[in-house]
């Protein structure tokens, strides 16, 4: 046991009957440990070099153990650093394996799963397994795993991880489908909708993505799905993007207390809106510079910018100076 401070076997039994000895010779602790004297000398001589033992000045010479916590405590605490460097020197060895094969072989970065039992297990896998955030695209009629039967995702809610998740506004029209909403957000879940959603999408740790090749039918239909995760790559980089794109534009729903919720259309404000476009657009008319607004708003500058070009030509504003007035005309502040 006590392998990582550097005893063997044999001189950790040597130097336990000295700690219950006090003192003993090295003929009688060779006789209680089954050893030969020359055996047991050998290894009184040896923890003496590692500071563990000590003889003393009685004749016949008898030896006495170090106090353990002196003696043991600190090469345990040598070994657990070095256990705690070869363990992050372990996690670089394989994060570059990872790389090296993903590289070189395509099914390391993405897997074909077929049928809905294998989609439902690996969508509850990945939830099992998630620490920090979930993404979720939800669309209408379900094709593996029905909102109501993912008690995955609470679990995961209960012990700490985010869940984002966009529903497409055709997806409330199914019985029950508000009702599970309610339950996920009253759980912790940040919720919003869109009027339409490109794809199914499952995203993990922004590690691991599940998204449809070939989607089967709805319900249960003998069409079996082919969907694909795939792990870090451009492709991954490429959904998480698609994700954030949509995300920009939703509108938040909020639940009351009664239960009802508001913002299923997607649609938000007057015009259609969309939540980051209003507050983006009441920083523009504060006076807010482009560079602070993306800043304030975790966007990129680029980003702030094509937005603002996309509201002008909504409102068919040549100025940010029009685009203010028609802002405030149309009812968007």
């Amino acid at each position: 046991m006590l392998e990582l401070a550097g005893l063997s076997p044999d001189e950790e039994a040597i130097y336990g009957l000295l700690v219950t000895s006090g003192r003993a010779a090295a003929a009688d602790l060779a006789q209680r440990s089954g050893l030969t004297d020359s055996q047991a000398r050998r290894i009184l001589d040896s923890l003496t070099s590692k500071g563990l033992a000590s003889p003393t000045d009685d004749t016949p010479r008898l030896y006495q153990a170090a106090p353990p916590d002196v003696a043991l405590l600190p090469r345990l605490k040598r070994s657990a650093d070095e256990l705690d460097l070869a363990r992050r020197e372990a996690a670089r060895l394989i994060d570059s394996y990872r790389d090296t094969m993903r590289r070189h072989d395509a099914g390391q970065l993405l897997e074909v799963i077929t049928g809905a039992e294998a989609l439902r297990q690996h969508l509850r896998q990945i939830q099992t397994s998630v620490q920090d955030e979930m993404l979720w695209f939800c669309k209408a009629q379900y094709v593996a795993m029905p909102a109501s039967s993912n008690t995955e995702e609470f679990e995961a809610l209960a012990r700490g991880v985010r869940y984002r998740v966009l529903y497409e506004k055709a997806f409330f029209e199914e019985d029950g489908a508000v009702d599970n909403v309610v339950a996920g957000v009253r759980a912790g879940e940040i919720a919003r909708a869109a009027p339409h959603l490109p794809l199914r999408l499952a995203i993990a740790d922004r590690t691991v993505a599940i998204f449809p090749l070939v989607t089967g039918g709805p319900h249960g239909s003998p069409e079996e799905p082919t969907t694909a995760l795939v792990r870090d790559s451009n492709l991954l980089d490429a959904l998480m993007a698609l994700f954030d794109r949509y995300w920009e534009d939703a509108v938040p729903l909020d639940v009351d207390d009664t239960g009802e919720i508001s913002g299923i259309d997607g649609t938000g404000a007057p015009d259609g809106l969309a939540p980051t476009d209003r507050k983006l657009l009441s920083l523009l008319v504060a006076g807010v510079a482009d560079k602070a607004i993306a800043s304030q708003m975790q966007l990129s500058r680029r980003t702030v910018q094509r937005r603002i070009q996309s509201m002008m030509e909504r409102a068919g504003a040549a100025t940010r100076m029009q685009l203010a007035w028609q802002a405030a005309r149309r009812g968007w502040l």
